[in-house]
């Protein structure tokens, strides 16, 4: 099953706390709750019939972010490095986890049944995610 979040890759911000009277209370970032948001809607607008969110055996996901390069840059660099590695912010661990996150309860029961997982990332004219998920 394959879909594409047809944004810019965002990582998962670390989560906020705020203290109200003697207790604490953790809660993340719009940012990251609205990113969120959007990965699970790609996926059910593109693979709602290939879903299986009580699947509970093991999981493949491959992950490519794709990022479009800095308008600062000269054109020469900028067609230089369409195709090349992404070497910057954010990282790969943090995209990984805010689309395994997401798509808990959407695409499986829990992103723990992920055993393989591969993400890459590189520069492109249209920023995206894909996501492809297997099931064994």
């Amino acid at each position: 099953m394959k879909f594409t979040v047809p944004e810019k890759p965002h990582g998962k911000d670390r989560p906020r706390f705020r203290k109200i009277g003697n207790y604490v209370s953790t809660y993340n970032t719009k940012a990251t709750t609205d990113y969120e948001k959007l990965v699970k809607l790609s996926a059910l607008e593109q693979c709602k019939d290939q879903l299986d969110r009580e699947y509970s055996g093991p999981v493949k996901m491959s992950i490519k972010a794709y990022f479009k390069p800095n308008k600062s840059i000269s054109k020469k660099q900028y067609n230089l490095l369409i195709g090349q590695a992404h070497l910057k912010k954010p990282d790969s661990d943090n995209i990984a986890k805010i689309i395994c996150d997401s798509l808990n309860k959407i695409a499986y029961h829990d992103d723990s049944q992920i055993y393989d997982l591969h993400i890459e990332k590189y520069y492109n004219d249209q920023e995206r995610v894909e996501v492809e998920i297997e099931y064994e």
